[in-house]
């Protein structure tokens, strides 16, 4: 309970503090903050955004709803995107020139990628240079697109010109409806070198036809709700059973419920969390912090249970004694490590996070996680060997059934992350968007799954001593050495009988004590 206490004011005081500091997180509203334009090839580009949309549902030409103007519809919208230069460049126009500068915002389907610059035409040129020009491949001072035969309005093209001398070129408010379901690319290009160092301003305005939600997130905000929902039936049932049994609760059981309760709490604020980027557009701060906080701490005391289960506590040992710190200072590692990631992962804008970034955060996480695995299995092999030694039977089969299932975890784990990799290193343009939700989804259920297990093994029971730790009558006493006790005194005589219990108690009384001394050994070596 102390420990609790001690979290929860841990917890509140990340949330405070990363609520001071960080001001507004966008989703599917993209903002550029004078941002710059980088050299490839002949030209300077700068990647707007990047998400699967799909195709709008009603067109322009449609009725539209007075009270939802955009509902049913799927667009990307430029507001108050302005181009800066710098004064040098500003200077260098002639003053007689109506339109000195030109910028394009090019937006292409992943699949058509191919069509801009100069791949079709065998050219490694993004700007449309002199001989291309004499050839009528292209405009000169212009991007190079190959226009779809099919579609001929794309890739979409959308110019804007510096006015003379000035300094910033303003975007017109634009709207580009989707009418094709696919992953779409915003680039902003410009060709003239004398543009060089300037810089965008504004915002972009991405929505599918159901909400501002991007198309690879969209499945995961009702899957979040199924996933509530179950924790909720799980709890209940949980709840039910500790209130039937409970006169035989553990310390155990109430780390179990916490875990259930962070679960619950945890689905059901991503729920609300992307059900309110859906409507507006942008992560609500209080909800994105709060779920992303309770996530770490969901996820830090699971392996903490998971671990603490396997050291036998509660039912080899009743405390973990001296390897109580090193547990403790492991959960607030890996706490630090999980809330750092899922931080810079969702409060940025969608595509901002660079592989390279994501690498030096990941590692960490993987690494501990690793260790967490090495140690519960360490200390699996420890307990079933304690138990086998006391020859507790119905305990022996009780950490087998739990070794097992951990192992066959740990092997989906080890699958899916090598599908994982997969999966990214063969889609490296999100070409496969509409199903990427199935990788965060698979590790909400795994560890559904591994919390139900050991919501089963280790439910409250009429028989407690089945897997809970005897301090009065030792470790031996279990229902399967109970019941072939009493077989043996109904066929033996009363003479017998005696004899016999007496040696049992004389046997349980010093196993019981041997147990109690290599608890005490074992805790001051750890």
């Amino acid at each position: 309970m102390k420990y609790g206490i001690y979290w929860l004011g841990f917890t509140f005081g990340v949330v405070c503090i990363c609520n001071s500091i960080i001001q507004i997180a966008d989703a599917s509203i993209h903002e550029y903050r004078n941002e710059p334009f980088i050299p490839q090839s002949n030209a300077f580009f700068f990647h707007g955004g990047s998400e699967g949309l799909y195709a709008s549902k009603v067109h322009s030409s449609s009725p539209i709803s007075p009270d939802k103007p955009n509902k049913g519809k799927s667009f990307i919208r430029f507001e108050s995107v302005s181009f800066v230069r710098t004064k040098e460049s500003a200077d260098n126009q002639n003053e007689m020139q109506s339109a000195t500068g030109l910028v394009e915002a090019i937006i292409v389907e992943v699949k058509d990628r191919e069509s801009i610059g100069g791949s079709f035409i065998k050219s490694n040129a993004i700007c449309c240079t002199p001989d291309l020009a004499h050839n009528k491949s292209c405009k000169l001072g212009e991007v190079i697109i190959h226009k779809n035969s099919d579609n001929p309005d794309w890739p979409k093209r959308i110019q804007t010109f510096f006015q003379g001398q000035g300094q910033e070129a303003k975007m017109n408010p634009e709207s580009v409806e989707i009418k094709k379901t696919g992953m779409y690319y915003l680039y902003f290009i410009f060709c003239d070198q004398e543009l060089k160092g300037t810089v965008i301003r504004g915002i972009t305005v991405w929505r599918n036809p159901e909400g501002y939600l991007p198309g690879k997130m969209a499945p995961l905000m009702n899957f979040y709700g199924i996933v509530s929902l179950a924790y909720l039936i799980v709890g209940l049932i949980w709840f039910i059973r500790c209130v039937q049994f409970w006169k035989d609760i553990i310390q155990l059981h109430y780390h179990i419920t916490a875990v259930i309760a962070l679960g619950m709490c945890e689905m059901a604020l991503w729920y609300f969390e992307y059900a309110n980027l859906n409507a507006t557009g942008s992560r609500p701060m209080s909800i994105t912090l709060w779920a992303v906080t309770i996530s770490a701490v969901k996820k830090t005391l699971s392996r903490l249970l998971v671990l603490v289960v396997s050291m036998g506590y509660g039912v080899v040992r009743p405390t973990l004694g001296g390897v109580t710190l090193k547990v403790l200072v492991l959960g607030v590692i890996y706490f630090v490590a999980s809330e750092v990631l899922e931080l810079v992962e969702h409060l940025g804008n969608i595509d901002d996070f660079s592989g390279k970034t994501k690498l030096y955060l990941v590692l960490p996480v993987a690494f501990l996680d690793a260790w967490f695995i090495s140690w519960i299995f360490l200390s699996l092999s420890k307990t079933l060997e304690k138990v086998q030694m006391r020859k507790s039977i119905a305990k022996l089969e009780l950490y087998r059934k739990f070794t097992n299932s951990l192992a066959i975890f740990v092997l989906l784990s080890i699958a899916w992350i090598g599908y994982e990799l997969y999966f990214n290193a063969s889609d490296p343009l999100s070409e496969l968007w509409r199903i990427a939700w199935i990788i965060p989804a698979f590790w909400c259920l795994l560890a559904f799954s591994l919390l139900v297990v050991i919501c089963v093994l280790w439910a409250p029971s009429r028989n407690p001593t089945r897997y809970a730790y005897s301090g009065e009558t030792g470790d031996d006493f279990d229902e399967e050495a109970i019941s072939l006790t009493i077989g043996v005194k109904v066929a033996n005589d009363a003479g017998t009988q005696l004899e016999r219990k007496e040696r049992k108690g004389v046997s349980g009384a010093t196993d019981h004590v041997i147990g109690l001394r290599e608890d005490l050994e074992e805790d001051k070596r750890e």
